[in-house]
């Protein structure tokens, strides 16, 4: 199987699938940034969740939701000029008759949400990324620029704005900490191009975190058809809510086999009101690296199934630390949610704001236990000192920092992270074509631990005739040996 993103792009297999829904009522609406416990304390009443039991009951039709949810499903479509290099480039000859390359425009399509009626839009990270022109369609064929407020690799989201003349219709969300596998769901879209098409499904698993799409894994599984187009898109449930933005698809071809996934509208609502608010997009920690329990480890730890996350280490009085959680503890829930492994942990930590208290239930000697942690952002120590290192030496034209919680997190990398990290190697230059990449760690110079930028720079720059290096690849430590 292979995975596909929702991006359109001529010449390359991209997967996208987009929702909307209209306009609710006034009393109804609620703002894009509002968080769980705002959306806990409405009083929406729930109709009970029953099966079919009639031919009648299955003839049913999703015409009204779909009906208001079109006016807020837009095309999303973005472009950049690049610059083309031809295979003739450099020969006076062949130049003459074939030209030596040139400007070529790239365009892409995707799909996106309308969240607020002043013009606030969601899509994914990916059907933007690298592109310097933005265009938002639509349903009645009005066009907008649009602006990019906020971009966020990690989750593959992007909020764009448009200006409109009068407020749009726009999407409320529905909890997707409150839906259940077999839940009916519509995605609307514009699958390859060809207008505005709707397709319906139901939830086929919940919590989906090996699928390798973004640093938070932790996704919502549907086999609503999903197709190139469809990117940024919502999953709506039968009530018009957005349940979830849909990233990608599971594919052999790029079209829907019927395994696609969401991103959860409790992460996509995080990353909206940050745009809106115009504050930086950092998320609580835990304080705490873990680990998923094998079934080894459940085994040694008498747990009942292979579940949960282990706790490997923890930052001195960060926030576990101060709960009272150790190294060797296993977590299996976190306010009332299941925790399946460390990617499910990490996103019941993520969605959460600085300041709240978590309740974490966790097993320690065989006993359950619970702790009220206290969420904070990752600090940012020690600072991250960047360096761009110059001389005659392997790292000549390599960028370093300092790692720390925060720049862990920014990084992807294991939150307690500690060291040099590589932020920036210069194309061409030595330790490029020795594979350094950004991410990479430089754990020692000639013998010397170097722990930070200034420790690097130092030992780099002393006279050697040749080098000894130690580089932390991803848990692989590199030696380079280097000669003049």
């Amino acid at each position: 199987m292979r995975l596909f993103f929702h991006g359109l792009i001529p010449s390359i297999a991209i997967l996208i699938a987009s929702a909307a829904c209209a306009q609710p009522a006034p009393e109804a609406a609620s703002p894009p940034g509002q968080t769980e416990g705002e959306m806990a304390g409405e009083a929406i009443a729930q109709a009970p969740r029953v099966v079919p039991h009639s031919m009648e009951d299955v003839k049913m039709s999703f015409a009204p939701v779909v009906e208001r949810a079109a006016p807020a499903v837009v095309n999303v479509y973005t472009k950049r000029v690049v610059q083309q290099r031809s295979p003739f480039a450099g020969d006076p000859f062949f130049e003459r008759f074939f030209g030596g390359g040139g400007p070529r425009e790239q365009n892409s399509l995707g799909s996106g949400v309308i969240v607020s009626p002043d013009g606030v839009v969601v899509t994914n990270n990916h059907v933007i990324e690298g592109m310097t022109e933005i265009k938002v369609v639509l349903n009645d064929r009005r066009e907008f620029e649009a602006e990019l407020v906020l971009a966020d690799s990690q989750t593959d989201l992007a909020v764009l704005r448009i200006k409109p003349e009068e407020p749009l219709p726009y999407l409320t969300f529905a909890n997707s900490d409150s839906i259940h596998v077999g839940d009916v769901v519509l995605a609307i879209g514009n699958p390859f191009g060809v207008g505005q098409t709707v397709t319906s499904g139901i939830i086929s698993a919940l919590a989906r975190t090996a699928v390798s799409i973004s640093d938070y894994q932790f996704f919502i599984q549907t086999d609503a058809a999903i197709n190139p187009g469809n990117s940024g898109g919502a999953l709506i449930d039968i009530d018009g809510r957005v349940v979830g933005i849909n990233s990608a698809i599971y594919s052999r071809s790029g079209g829907s086999n019927g395994i696609g996934f969401a991103i959860p509208s409790r992460l996509v609502q995080q990353v909206i009101k940050s745009a809106i608010s115009g504050t930086a997009l950092v998320r609580p920690w835990l304080g705490a690296s873990s680990s998923t329990v094998s079934a080894d480890m459940a085994r040694a730890l008498k747990l009942d199934r292979p579940a949960g996350a282990i706790v490997d280490d923890i930052w001195d009085r960060g926030p576990a630390d101060t709960a009272g959680l150790e190294p060797g503890d296993v977590i299996i829930e976190v306010d009332g949610q299941p925790v399946y492994d460390a990617q499910t942990l990490q996103y019941r930590i993520g969605v959460n704001n600085d300041g709240d208290s978590a309740n974490v239930v966790f097993v320690r000697g065989g006993k359950t236990r619970n702790a009220t942690v206290r969420l904070s952002l990752p600090p940012e120590t020690p600072a991250r000192d960047t360096r761009e290192l110059e001389g005659n030496h392997p790292l000549n034209g390599v960028t370093v920092d300092n790692l720390s919680p925060r720049f862990s997190e920014e990084l992807g990398l294991d939150p307690l992270s500690k060291g040099v990290v590589v932020s920036e190697v210069a194309s061409r230059s030595f330790a490029a074509r020795r594979g350094l990449r950004p991410g990479h760690k430089i754990v020692s110079v000639n013998g010397r631990s170097v722990n930070t930028a200034a420790e690097l720079e130092r030992e780099i720059s002393k006279p050697a005739q040749s080098w000894e290096l130690e580089v932390d690849t991803g848990g692989r430590i590199v030696p380079w040996r280097v000669g003049r």
